[in-house]
């Protein structure tokens, strides 16, 4: 866990009486002072897809100056730049609006999820017993349909340890404190569940459900990046030429919008980033120019006015501008090339 752990998991006694008024959150936000309420709604909710709901989010804003937001990381192999980067800009905007976030390393779901494989040892004797409370308060069925967050159906063969896992993440918010869930679209069957588990348990105040978008696959239909193919991703290591080559192959039609995985690259990685997306492109092919919201390339681009040929090599280098630091990182420091090496060298399921 990417945080003072020792401080941030509450006594059993605590679970069920979290209070939006907090003085000890009061005495160490961070958020501006001048920031309205309003500002700070307008911030958070820009983040997510869907909010469940939005009158508490507006709510908790109200009367917790420093809300706990919550996301969490399988530890399942290399980092694609969703994590690394849209993820990046999401907890920066939610610092700016005073909200603290806890980044929840899930090493022990990645060895329930069959992937590489401690934290919760920790406290075992707070967190299992609420792991066995929501297990015991639910039936196969409803776990079952929580199996999406593992990149997996309800179809597929589980392992009994399997079935534990959407029951673990549901008790993980509880775990934390959570205020707010902020995780994908992917994860949102199970954070229905915890407020569902709040209604079992009488809690008032239930975790607000923050979902994101998910960045979709390069390649055609590819809902969402899969770490078992690495042509559907970015990764935040990938040298230069690697992330020529995958954006020349990403799907990209011409004039259409609608699951074209390079625009929402554009949309949700380098107009956060940048403020703006630079196409260099030759005198007969219109000119250079400087895109200064995403409306105005998509009405380029819809028109024909804009073509893949000239956006292609354009978002390539968008993209490894932002990835330059990290290659420095890892080319540069020999622990870091090292642990690099030994991740690439696991295998990883999907």
């Amino acid at each position: 866990m990417a945080d003072d752990s020792a401080n941030q998991i509450p006594p059993t006694d605590e679970i069920n009486s979290m209070s939006i008024n907090s003085q000890n959150d009061e005495a160490s936000s961070t958020s501006t002072p001048q920031m309205s309420v309003e500002e700070k709604f307008r911030i958070v909710r820009s983040i997510g897809e869907e909010c469940i709901q939005e009158d508490e989010l507006l709510n908790l804003l109200t009367k917790k100056p420093q809300p706990i937001c919550y996301d969490g990381f399988e530890p399942s192999g290399r980092m694609h730049i969703a994590q690394g980067v849209m993820k990046a800009i999401s907890v920066n905007k939610l610092t700016s609006a005073g909200c603290k976030v806890k980044i929840w390393v899930a090493d022990w779901f990645a060895q329930l999820n069959n992937k590489m494989g401690e934290e919760i040892n920790a406290r075992a004797d707070e967190y299992w017993p609420l792991v066995m409370d929501i297990a015991r308060r639910n039936k196969l069925p409803r776990i079952m349909r929580c199996c999406q967050i593992m990149g997996r159906s309800e179809q597929d063969e589980l392992t009994a340890a399997q079935i534990l896992y959407p029951c673990m993440q549901c008790a993980d918010i509880f775990f934390l404190k959570a205020d707010i869930c902020q995780l994908g679209m992917d994860q949102r069957k199970v954070n229905v569940l915890a407020r569902e588990y709040c209604d079992d348990i009488k809690r008032k105040n239930k975790p607000i459900i923050l979902s994101h978008h998910m960045l979709p696959g390069l390649q055609q239909g590819q809902e969402k990046m899969s770490k078992s193919d690495p042509s559907s991703a970015i990764y935040m290591e990938d040298e230069e030429a690697e992330v020529n080559v995958k954006i020349k192959k990403a799907y990209c039609p011409p004039k259409i919008v609608e699951g074209n995985p390079c625009l929402e690259y554009i949309k949700y990685i380098i107009f956060p980033w940048d403020k703006k997306f630079v196409v260099e492109r030759s005198e007969a092919n219109g000119g250079n120019k400087t895109f200064k919201s995403y409306e105005e390339l998509v009405a380029d681009y819809e028109e024909g006015n804009l073509h893949p040929g000239d956006l292609k090599p354009s978002l390539s280098k968008a993209i490894n501008k932002i990835l330059q630091p990290v290659r420095n990182h890892f080319n540069d420091n020999d622990n870091a090339k090292d642990l690099l090496k030994r991740v690439k060298g696991y295998r990883v399921t999907r």
